[in-house]
């Protein structure tokens, strides 16, 4: 019997170590393929999560965009959905694309779900990043009043988003983008404590941001965005309401497939509110699938 038994235990043994290097020669095999890239920077772009990169789609190449956002604190707990399509319009200088929010969130006893405001984003490659330029590529973008004001998804007005992002590759493994923007909502009008609607007042947010990406690997890269949000809103007593909304988000983004026809980017995040009026989420997810159309 204990022959038997330590026999079982040395094949078990053998299984394990010869598990152990076969993952070990697999992952030193795509280490060596990745590190390969002479700009390790380049193999991913234009895949951010809170910071809007300056890339353009090229010229028959579409991209899916999925993003989740997990809330977990005293004041929002549950999930935001989001999906982006981006379309190039016959070159890469002219790009649409359509944003289609929705959320399943408790805020104390109210219940937020539903589809939310779609937008529809056009965006203008103005500058192509060179040695010492970066890419810019502004965009404006049309709000509409696809959510529900009761339910917590919309404001019920069309509004305006313009957005300056720039990007700038400054070393073989290193790149860098910054994000100035503007939100306008025209003639809001909100549901107050009472049960009544508030006043129509129009509300203006800004939002700037920056963030530092650094290659691993070609398909492994190591990210740090940061969000300043100066949101202005309409409380329960029906008057305009200003705060600072700070926001800091590590997270990792990896290239699961990078084919000529097909790239499939996943990414996970840790964003984390600097103030106590920012939320503190409990995870971001994220996935883009982009393929040549023809």
């Amino acid at each position: 019997m204990e022959l038997t038994e330590k026999r079982i235990e040395l094949e078990r043994m053998s299984r394990a170590t010869r598990a152990l290097v076969a993952g070990v020669v697999m992952a030193l095999g795509f280490s060596v393929a990745w590190a390969a890239e002479k700009r390790p920077i380049d193999v991913i772009s234009d895949n951010s999560f809170l910071i809007e990169e300056a890339y353009n789609q090229e010229p028959g190449v579409i991209q899916h965009i999925f993003n989740t956002v997990y809330n977990n604190d005293s004041r929002r707990r549950g999930w935001a959905f989001s999906f982006t399509q981006e379309w190039p319009v016959f070159s890469q200088e002219h790009q649409f694309s359509f944003t289609i929010p929705s959320y399943r969130i408790v805020e104390g006893s109210d219940r937020v779900y539903g589809v939310g405001d779609i937008l529809l984003n056009y965006r203008y490659q103005a500058l192509e990043e060179g040695e010492a330029l970066p890419a810019f590529s502004p965009r404006f973008s049309l709000i509409l009043p696809t959510g529900n004001r009761d339910r917590g998804t919309g404001n019920n007005v069309v509004g305006y988003q313009w957005n300056l992002p720039f990007s700038k590759k400054v070393a073989s493994r290193f790149a860098m983008h910054a994000n100035f923007g503007l939100t306008y909502l025209p003639h809001v009008r909100a549901p107050m404590a009472a049960g009544q609607l508030s006043p129509r007042r129009s509300l203006v947010s800004y939002n700037v941001g920056a963030s530092g990406i650094f290659a691993l690997l070609p398909r492994l890269h190591l990210m740090l965005e940061w969000v300043g949000i100066f949101d202005e809103s309409i409380n329960d007593a029906g008057r305009t309401e200003r705060a600072f909304k700070p926001t800091i988000s590590p997270g990792l983004r990896a290239a699961m497939v990078n084919e000529e026809k097909l790239q499939v980017v996943v990414g996970a995040a840790l964003p984390i509110g600097l103030n106590r009026k920012a939320d503190n989420h409990g995870g971001f997810l994220y996935l883009s699938i982009e393929h040549d159309l023809f």
